[in-house]
């Protein structure tokens, strides 16, 4: 009995030997490292590490950039591609007018007065001014409608289609986003013209106005009005977004739909953010309201009023 008692103490006085070396070389090795203790890295510190730091400046220079070139009216790729090359001049303007698949007869009046057919229309282009009608495309794709309008524009070549527009009464409102984005894809000008289809153009008149304004930015140009909001549905001119006009139920200043002008940094603007722009029940509202929150200049001509009585106007009522 005093014999096992012997092997049970010498059995644990070496384990308490055994663990007192084992703390004492874990004490020594903490005293060694204990000036090497691991560095805590900040947010910062392991976005340096991964690289980040300077992909996320580049990032921050390109959106400071990218908020500048909209700002001066930037065109999504090379705004000089439309016309061939930096080395050609700007065309004056690019003149849209409005059509719809029931107005052949009045494209033809149009073709054998203002407008300038054939050999003469592209002249025309040469000298700067390019004048085009404007249409979008049938709800039923390739239908009578569509193909109507293919085979007089294979014979005239005046037209501007719009593929993604559908030609309807109730979406005119928003033709003119469709219109100013297809006319600044196809043609780098000074000026982009919206005319309805049953306005008469003193073309000559029109063209020495625009000459006159070579170079300007920011215009928002034509026969600037304003007017009651008509919030009774089932009345002629309904605004559906009545309520956002306030008590007054007036409308702001705007251009005249018959004729208004653009600026080529404006036309871009519109084309650049067609997607989020609001469209009101009339497209002089519309482009009224994107004009506003721009730092474009008003310019109230009524030599642009159509249906005024004044005799150096450049329009008239067809």
């Amino acid at each position: 009995m005093a014999f096992l008692s012997c092997l049970a103490w010498l059995y644990v006085a070496g384990r308490l030997w055994q663990d007192a070396q084992t703390r004492m070389i874990l004490s020594g090795l903490l005293e060694k490292n204990s000036g090497n203790l691991p560095k805590v890295l900040s947010v910062e510190d392991k976005l340096r590490n991964l690289g980040c730091i300077g992909i996320g400046r580049k990032i921050a220079e390109a959106e400071m950039d990218l908020t500048k070139a909209k700002s001066e009216g930037y065109l999504r790729g090379n705004g000089t591609a439309a016309t061939g090359g930096s080395d050609k001049k700007k065309l004056l303007a690019v003149i849209g007018v409005y059509t719809g698949f029931g107005s052949r007869l009045k494209r033809n009046v149009f073709r054998g007065s203002w407008m300038p057919r054939g050999d003469a229309l592209k002249k025309l282009e040469d000298k700067g001014v390019v004048i085009r009608f404007v249409i979008g495309r049938s709800a039923n794709r390739g239908d009578s409608l569509d193909r109507n309008i293919d085979e007089e524009n294979h014979r005239t070549k005046d037209f501007l289609i719009l593929e993604s527009h559908e030609e309807a009464a109730e979406e005119l409102p928003s033709k003119v986003k469709f219109f100013f984005s297809a006319a600044i894809e196809a043609w780098d000008a000074e000026f982009y013209v919206k005319v309805d289809d049953n306005i008469n153009l003193d073309l000559a008149g029109l063209i020495e106005m625009l000459e006159g304004r070579r170079g300007s930015q920011g215009l928002y140009m034509g026969c600037m009005k304003s007017g009651a909001v008509v919030s009774e549905e089932g009345q002629q001119w309904y605004e559906p977004e009545w309520w956002k006009f306030g008590d007054s139920k007036t409308y702001f200043r705007h251009a005249s739909g018959a004729l208004f002008i653009l600026s080529n940094n404006l036309a871009r603007y519109i084309n650049i953010n067609s997607a989020s722009l609001q469209s009101y029940a009339h497209d002089d509202i519309s482009v009224g309201s994107w004009m506003m929150g721009l730092n474009s200049t008003y310019v109230d001509d009524d030599r642009l009023c159509c249906g005024s009585s004044r005799q150096e106007k450049v329009c008239s009522q067809a």
